[in-house]
């Protein structure tokens, strides 16, 4: 029995995404009933928190919706009851991000905010936060659905998949979204009428079969995409995306994500990034930037809409992305979706307990994800080495192991060595001893 009206809590509610959050739902609101949206925030995010919070309870206004906005810095008494739960976490913030791309830039190697050494400390950082918050759902609301797209979105889901009892996590990210919407240009078609069956983990993932209205185009796809020239690629904010060689596309027979260029354009995403790093332009300094803007206008009492700036963030989409979750669950719809989910043999050649990224059917009981068989040869290798990366750094994540930490950045194609890998892993635990409880850091 659906019930007639919901509660949401979003942590990390003083987001510059949070905007897009509140216009997804005022747009729903008619089959996506909210009485109340907690927006959940830490003491020192308080400004930012009240910042947002003071624009989505104006932008509710203007609407004329019957949602309540609370602001809350305690988390359990917010949770009480919810439906969902949605996160949207940084922490140490755009700092720690700065620290995360520039000190593997020093070394000659990338530092990204989702893949490597960076994606890696992002985790670190983040999973032991996002168990405790698990642990409080189980307690306080656990009949809700979480909804993660804090980065690394697959390794998070991973560990709350691998590492508590809790099954009602879903991981979210939005390259799949920007995955379709190119694609539907590339048809000459309404992205409504695409879906894609991908394989792959976060931020690894391939198209290797794409639909019009239910019937395979990908032959016609393929020899469309081997032929783009760079301005037609699809391409995400944060990063400039190449365009692949028409031997490869032909020769892989899948479309990889953007996120690929970090691992087949390696030498010129390094050449851009140490640019950047040179003339203070790595892409969280940018952030920094845009962020300030963006909380400048927030604070605006006359602003009553998410403004078009917000189009500049990188992660655009994916609140939009959270918003058609929630809603396809709470109506049953069974339209599909891309997100992070238990294999449970979806994809028949990794591990059962494991997160991928995958497409599923939305029902009222959750994601009901679309078996693909074995991976596809051409990217079989990759992909396994991937998913080995994001198990090693989930374990020592959870165990504070430097060890561990260090085999797993070994483990990443983005490495280039042994001995990189133990000073970028010495110099990022001692920047973020702070955040690192679990690991034993000496003063």
């Amino acid at each position: 029995m659906i019930k007639e009206s919901i509660k949401i809590v979003t942590i990390g509610g003083g987001s510059s995404y949070t905007p897009e959050l509140i216009e997804g739902f005022i747009k729903r609101y008619n089959t996506l009933p909210i009485k109340e949206l907690w927006l959940v925030d830490i003491e020192a995010g308080k400004e930012k928190l009240e910042i947002v919070g003071a624009l989505a309870k104006r932008m509710v206004e203007k609407a004329r919706v019957d949602m309540k906005i609370i602001l809350s810095y305690d988390r359990r008494e917010a949770l009480k009851g919810a439906d969902f739960v949605t996160t949207q976490m940084r922490i140490g913030r755009l700092p720690a991000r700065i620290l995360d791309e520039r000190i593997p830039l020093s070394h000659g190697m990338i530092g990204q905010e989702t893949n490597g050494a960076g994606g890696m400390f992002k985790a670190f950082r983040t999973i032991p936060v996002i168990l405790d918050i698990v642990k409080d759902m189980e307690e306080l609301c656990p009949d809700a659905w979480l909804i993660n797209f804090t980065n690394p979105a697959g390794i998070v889901t991973e560990a709350i998949l691998r590492h508590t009892n809790f099954k009602r996590a879903i991981g979210l990210c939005n390259v799949p979204v920007n995955m379709v919407a190119g694609f539907a240009n590339i048809l000459g078609v309404e992205e409504e009428r695409v879906t894609m069956e991908i394989q792959g983990v976060n931020h690894f993932i391939f198209a290797t079969d794409v639909f019009v209205d239910g019937v395979s185009c990908f032959d016609e796809l393929l020899n469309k995409y081997a032929n783009l020239n760079e301005e037609d690629t699809i391409q995400m904010k944060n990063f400039v995306s190449h365009p692949y060689s028409s031997s490869f596309i032909k020769g892989i027979r899948a479309i990889p994500c953007p996120y690929h260029n970090y691992y087949f354009f390696t030498k010129e995403q390094l050449e851009e990034e140490l640019e950047q790093f040179k003339t203070g332009t790595v892409r969280g300094e940018v952030v920094s930037e845009t962020e300030k803007e963006l909380f400048e206008l927030y604070s605006h009492e006359e602003l009553q809409e998410k403004p078009e700036q917000l189009s500049k963030r990188g992660g655009a989409k994916y609140s939009d992305a959270a918003c058609n979750l929630i809603q396809s669950i709470y109506n049953n719809t069974g339209d599909i979706q891309y997100v992070d989910v238990l294999n449970n043999g979806t994809i028949s050649d990794l591990p059962n307990e494991s997160a991928v990224e995958i497409a599923c059917r939305i029902t009222a009981d959750g994601p009901k994800p679309l078996a693909t068989g074995n991976l596809k040869l051409a990217i079989s290798g990759y992909v396994h080495t991937i998913k080995t990366f994001e198990r090693l750094v989930v374990e020592a994540a959870i165990k504070g192991d430097r060890d561990l930490a260090v085999t797993a950045l070994n483990m990443n194609p983005l490495c280039p060595s042994d001995t990189l890998a133990n000073i970028v892993v010495d110099e990022l635990l001692e920047a973020h001893k702070e955040y690192l409880p679990q690991f034993k850091i000496k003063d």
